[in-house]
């Protein structure tokens, strides 16, 4: 597990992430295109298209206990589910206390390599004006960890906005009583 970290924190590039924040007080459904060089077809790309349900936050949370549905890692002989996030924490990792959805939507093959498939793919979420899908690369056997980066992205993006969201929504309470 160690080692494909490493790899994911090494080889994930998070080229264009999503313009719109996440939900304070709803769920939030985070589209995204991970795009990894094909194993079997040297020269192709993999194409993996999901969403990431980020449910939303609640005031009252157990604490440090994210919850991981559809991200498919790979369980070892004795690995149990606390394993991933047990492994995050000793590196440092903490997610809030939410509950993250993966669901993956298709995986195709696009005939070129990455860079031609990160500028097709770059060009069609354009002109589609599609601000909400992000786009990453990295390796293949890595893409669960890819996807935790970018999803971790989008919080650390968010914490600003949540804090204030918040503070507005007690004040207006306040006001209200």
């Amino acid at each position: 597990m160690n080692e494909a970290w490493q790899q994911a924190l090494k080889e994930t590039d998070i080229v264009r992430t999503r313009v719109s924040s996440l939900q304070t007080f709803d769920d939030t459904h985070v589209p995204y295109m991970f795009l990894s060089p094909s194993t079997i077809n040297e020269g192709d790309t993999v194409v993996r298209r999901g969403e990431i349900v980020v449910q939303r936050p609640a005031l009252i949370l157990p604490p440090n206990l994210p919850q991981f549905e559809g991200f498919e890692f790979q369980k070892e002989e004795g690995e149990t589910d606390s394993s991933v996030l047990n492994f995050l924490y000793v590196r440092g990792v903490s997610l809030p206390s939410l509950k993250y959805n993966n669901k993956t939507y298709s995986l195709d093959v696009f005939e070129g390599d990455v860079s031609k498939a990160i500028s097709f793919f770059a060009n069609q979420l354009e002109r589609q004006e599609d601000v909400m899908t992000g786009l990453l690369t990295g390796r293949d056997e890595t893409w669960q960890f890819s996807v935790l980066i970018f999803i971790c992205s989008q919080i650390a993006r968010n914490t600003h906005l949540d804090i204030r969201r918040l503070m507005d929504d007690v004040r207006r309470r306040r006001q209200s009583n």
